[in-house]
């Protein structure tokens, strides 16, 4: 068994991350839009975040729905807004036409977060090539997380990816946490945990009435309990 495990959840306003830090939450990934599969949030937001609770925020960096960059001009802005507002953490990763890392787009947003740590997301999961992404992108400052689910329909899908990339763990371009989310269930866990895989991420597992409803200390902790304190 590793370490403590990390657990990420994900929240849209003040009220979700009051209740997944009382729930047990490590560290919150903060978006808006989750029908766009989570967007960049407003600096209120983020300023409201950041005085209501004292765990990590990592600010999504995201303007559309998809993995292109789209206007990088308009991202490396909204992440100097961010900032500005509080952020410290961010979430962030594009991908190009042929699906591959768009470095031109994640050099330029991350050069702007002068080092602040980060987590390229699930874009890895659309990749034509892992293992080639993760080499290319090997040495950026800040990045230390990758949020996968080692397969673009999930963590069902995923498992035997997720479990061979842990295996590789401190290799070049495979010295970040995995931080597996995307399809994550409870029974995922022993196995995962099993492969030392020590960082796990909820978005709906932790709001029993769906997106529509917030999120809930109690099924935070129930997560809590089920990675270990």
């Amino acid at each position: 068994m590793s370490k403590r495990a990390v657990l990420e959840v994900i929240a849209l306003d003040v009220e979700d991350a009051v209740a997944a830090q009382a729930g047990g939450a490590d560290r919150l990934e903060l978006v808006t839009d989750m029908a766009a599969d989570g967007l960049t949030p407003s600096a209120a937001t983020v300023a409201g975040i950041r005085a209501a609770v004292d765990i990590p925020v990592r600010v999504m960096v995201r303007l559309a729905d998809g993995f292109a960059a789209g206007d990088v001009d308009r991202l490396v802005g909204a992440a100097c807004a961010m900032r500005e507002a509080g952020a410290e953490e961010f979430v962030l990763g594009f991908l190009d036409a042929d699906g591959c890392v768009d470095m031109g787009a994640v050099e330029r947003v991350a050069g702007v977060l002068e080092g602040c740590r980060w987590t390229f997301h699930r874009a890895i999961d659309r990749a034509v090539d892992r293992d080639a992404l993760r080499k290319q992108l090997d040495g950026l400052p800040g990045l230390d997380t990758y949020l996968t689910a080692g397969a673009a329909e999930g963590v069902d899908e995923g498992l035997p990816t997720l479990i061979a990339e842990a295996g590789r763990r401190g290799e070049p371009g495979y010295e970040q946490q995995l931080l597996v989310g995307g399809g994550l269930q409870l029974e995922h866990v022993p196995v995962l945990r099993d492969a030392g895989i020590d960082g796990f991420h909820i978005g709906g597992a932790a709001r029993p009435r769906g997106w529509g409803g917030p999120v809930s200390a109690g099924a935070v902790a129930k997560w809590r309990r089920v990675l270990g304190d």
